[in-house]
């Protein structure tokens, strides 16, 4: 088995709700619940779920921009949970995260060498002109130009700006980089050479990721494993090739269905998901997904599910019905 690089155990994040005059807590929005999850060392890990199922907010929670509620997080050796100072600040250099809208998150008043450069100044890492000399081999490193350094991000067309991102991520030579959704605010054309260039990137500087995204197509061009989040919970994983021939939970079954596909028949869908999904603020008892679910029991309002292997195999669910029906006949 591959060595593990980050593990994760118990996370949970959730947001205090505050009112009135005195701002008292009267509530707590629950998006991260429980989360058990291991990332081994070169892989690519998927996260999917539609919008508010809290894959973003997990993300962001094992790099720690948000503080966990609760869980532990060992990376590379180190309860990164527990760092706190300057040791923080040392491990930080080996995590590094890509965010969803480029041009939100570099700094529309600094010029792109002054983007990638900052790493480099935060940590103390090089001289200038060493520094320097650095920023230009990284933008060459993703597609761009060394003479693009006194640009500014506003110059820049939305893939170049998530050039200039990755570049700043890969800056202090990373282990592991969590891409929040970093190809879905371009276009089709452009996402195809972004993908291609961390892949690239993958093989030649030895990285491991955490891919986020809500589509699959995606998912399934980049991933080695996917986790399939609910409601703040991860309610299957599998490899790739397992998660799209077999499907064992009925909400990875319904978001299989939903992918258009091309030709010139058509394909009856049979309608195994509706409504919206519910507010983490208050859930539903029992499986959070048994409300929208077409193969619910009686049970599925009352029992929890963990998250269990199926057989011997690694691929594992959380749901206690036994799905006989094949992935074909709902598609």
């Amino acid at each position: 088995m591959q060595d593990i690089i980050l593990e994760a155990k118990g996370i949970k994040k959730h947001f205090p709700i505050r009112k009135g005059f005195f701002m008292r807590e009267v509530g707590q929005v629950k998006a991260v619940e429980e989360i058990n999850l291991s990332v081994r060392r070169g892989e690519t890990l998927g996260l999917v779920g539609e919008s508010g199922c809290g894959k973003s907010t997990l993300g962001r929670t094992l790099i720690r921009l948000y503080e966990p509620t609760a869980g532990t997080i060992q990376f590379d050796g180190a309860d990164f949970a527990a760092l706190s100072g300057s040791d923080l600040r040392k491990k930080r250099r080996d995590i590094q995260m890509i965010f969803q809208d480029p041009y939100a998150s570099l700094d529309s008043r600094m010029t792109v060498g002054q983007i990638v450069e900052q790493p480099f100044k935060i940590h103390g890492i090089l001289e200038k002109n060493e520094r320097e000399a650095r920023v230009k081999q990284l933008l060459e490193l993703v597609g761009l130009k060394a003479s693009h350094v006194n640009r500014y991000p506003h110059e820049f067309s939305g893939g170049q700006r998530q050039r200039i991102s990755i570049a700043r991520a890969v800056a202090l030579d990373p282990k592991l980089i969590i891409c929040d959704e970093p190809v879905s605010a371009l276009d089709v054309s452009i996402q195809a050479q972004v993908l291609n260039l961390l892949k690239d990137l993958q093989e030649r500087l030895k990285l491991t990721y955490i891919f986020i995204s809500h589509d699959l197509s995606v998912i399934e061009h980049v991933c080695d494993r996917i986790a399939v989040m609910y409601l703040g919970r991860i309610v299957e994983l599998a490899s790739r090739d397992e998660l799209f021939s077999n499907p064992m939970h009925p909400y990875t079954r319904a978001l299989m269905s939903s992918i258009p596909t091309i030709g010139t028949g058509k394909k009856k869908m049979q309608k195994i998901l509706s409504g919206e999904i519910p507010s983490p603020i208050n859930p539903p008892s029992g499986c959070a997904f048994h409300p929208r679910c077409s193969y619910k029991i009686d049970e599925c309002s009352k029992i929890l599910p963990p998250l269990l292997p199926i057989g011997n195999t690694e691929h594992t669910k959380a749901c206690i019905v036994n799905l006989k029906t094949n992935l074909k006949e709902i598609l």
